[in-house]
């Protein structure tokens, strides 16, 4: 691979981890918000996550672990979203998880963004 390729590899890879942990907070914040139910309408957002996440377990296929990693954390959040959308004693448990979560989530969107912009320019 040359090194032009692999510059385009990181970047591709980046770019959708990015995007993966975009849309895995777009879901988390419908589990806190009207406004987020009405703006990301689940099927097309699911549709979203699913096809991003493929896109980067193939990416990642020869890194079993950080794949695992990734595999791992978008179940994790699926767990936590199905915990917050259902009903019981559990929920305000599963909604301060997900908000920790969500947090998590958002410091490294930004991680991979600047990553990313660095990549670009490079």
């Amino acid at each position: 691979m040359s090194a032009q390729s692999t510059v385009h590899s990181h970047i591709d890879i980046t770019d959708t981890l990015a995007r993966l942990y975009l849309f895995l907070a777009q879901s988390m914040d419908r589990c806190v918000s009207e406004a987020a139910r009405i703006n990301y309408p689940e099927v097309d957002l699911q549709a979203h996550v699913d096809s991003t996440r493929a896109a980067v377990l193939d990416m990642l296929a020869g890194n079993q672990v950080v794949k695992a990693k990734v595999d791992q954390e978008c179940h994790r959040v699926r767990s936590l979203i199905t915990a917050c959308l259902g009903e019981g004693a559990a929920k305000p448990g599963a909604l301060d998880e997900l908000r920790a979560e969500r947090a998590v989530l958002k410091h490294k969107t930004m991680a991979l963004t600047d990553l990313l912009a660095v990549f670009r320019t490079a």
